[in-house]
């Protein structure tokens, strides 16, 4: 008899929790996802979007947001397994918990965004009644956010991202390409997991030896569709080489935006998302860095510009070769551009399915605001890794490569983290 009524007293803090919320009902599961999208696009804001440089910090904060995010409004209502924060409040607003959890990451790592942070919190914190439950709120999205920081510390995020290239006259062997001439954030490779047990735990085979036909192959298609100038690459793939060539994880957590909403998914379901999806995005560079460095596989522009040098009988130099996009500072393969895009396609796949139509833009689209429409993620995924063929910076097989390592990436992620508790 004790525990009905201790189970009545639990519920009725819930249901008093959440319908203090405007964003609710007293239907925990018709809260407004409202605040869980707000505040993954104040990230990026706070990142600078769309000029930052650091992709790789901005996929580890993206992660570290919203696993406190959703660890946050869990311990309100638990849904779905904990990351790595255990309190519970059944009398805190989850709304005010998401936010300050969000805020607090976000304070800490971008100090000097503290007074654009404060105001969009302050915003956010305008549309929630003043009380003990908004108080509570804020405390308990502050420690989810403690907790996830402190189980960030010393991850190895800091280190010099200007890396040093040894000169090497090898062919196959990865040189700088202009206008950079370092290789970006080596230390990368060693960043602590969000998802995965080892950062090679999904490593790619090896690339096609430059002296097999797999390898002129590729090399033949991407020096010719590559090119800047190309007559080969068609108008429309062009475009897309624009599209996609911002950060995929900016990108990325668009789509998710965009379909979280687009699919009414309540406040928590979205947590859920964009957590998985950001933990899948960030280990998806680190473990394509693992390989990267791995492998330190040269880009089509050195390959091309030196192809007298590379032993196949088959390729032919061209000296004045220029790619059709500039070439981030980082080896070839695998296609981490690709990783990325296939992790997050596939962890939203696995929980909204594949053949979930949505239409987005990009800020690297030409013309500006130039939206594009999709019929799956994983057609979406298939043209974001064919844009870096396209745009000349990457082998057709460092994109397959990627693409592979970007589902068992997505897939590891769904499987093994944040699961339904009436599972």
């Amino acid at each position: 008899m004790k525990k009905i009524v201790l189970a009545a007293m639990v519920i009725s803090m819930i249901t008093t929790a959440c319908s203090r919320s405007k964003n609710g009902n007293g239907n925990a599961a018709n809260l407004s996802n409202a605040v869980v999208l707000e505040w993954n696009e104040i990230a990026y804001k706070a990142f600078d979007g769309p000029t930052y440089q650091h992709s790789l910090m901005a996929a580890r904060i993206n992660a570290m947001t919203q696993l406190a995010i959703h660890d946050a409004v869990n311990a309100v209502y638990p849904v779905y397994a904990s990351y790595q924060f255990t309190g519970k409040d059944a009398l805190a607003d989850p709304v005010a918990a998401a936010a300050s959890a969000a805020y607090t990451v976000l304070l800490y790592e971008l100090p000097a965004k503290k007074s654009f942070l404060d105001s969009a919190l302050t915003k956010t914190l305008a549309g929630i009644p003043d009380g003990d439950a908004e108080t509570r709120g804020i405390t308990l999205g502050k420690q989810a956010a403690e907790a996830i920081l402190e189980h960030r510390k010393n991850d190895g995020a800091n280190g010099d991202v200007a890396g040093q290239i040894p000169p090497s006259s090898v062919p196959g062997v990865y040189q700088a390409v202009p206008p950079f001439n370092i290789v970006f954030a080596p230390f990368w490779e060693n960043l602590q997991l969000f998802s995965l047990e080892r950062k090679d735990q999904f490593r790619p085979a090896p690339h096609p030896s430059i002296n097999s036909t797999a390898y002129l192959t590729a090399f033949n298609e991407v020096k010719e569709i590559g090119k800047i100038n190309s007559t080969s690459r068609s108008a429309d793939a062009s475009a897309y080489a624009k599209f996609w060539y911002e950060f995929s994880e900016a990108g990325w957590n668009r789509v998710a935006r965009t379909v979280a909403a687009q699919q009414k998914l309540n406040l928590f379901e979205t947590a859920r998302l964009l957590a998985l999806v950001d933990m899948a995005l960030a280990d998806a560079y680190t473990a394509g860095w693992d390989s990267k460095f791995h492998y330190n596989f040269w880009r089509p522009y050195t390959a091309i510009r030196m192809a007298a040098t590379d032993g196949n009988d088959g390729t032919m130099a061209d000296p004045q070769w220029e790619s059709a996009e500039p070439n981030p500072p980082v080896q070839d393969y695998p296609s981490t551009h690709s990783a990325l895009g296939n992790a997050a396609a596939t962890v939203l796949a696995r929980i909204l399915g594949d053949n979930t139509p949505f239409s987005m833009t990009s800020p690297t689209a030409v013309p500006a605001g130039t939206t594009r429409s999709f019929q799956s993620f994983s057609q979406a995924a298939d043209e974001n890794a064919d844009s870096r063929v396209q745009a000349g910076i990457h082998f057709r097989f460092s994109c397959l490569a990627g693409q592979e390592l970007g589902n068992k990436i997505g897939n590891w992620t769904f499987e093994n983290h944040l699961k339904p508790l009436n599972q």
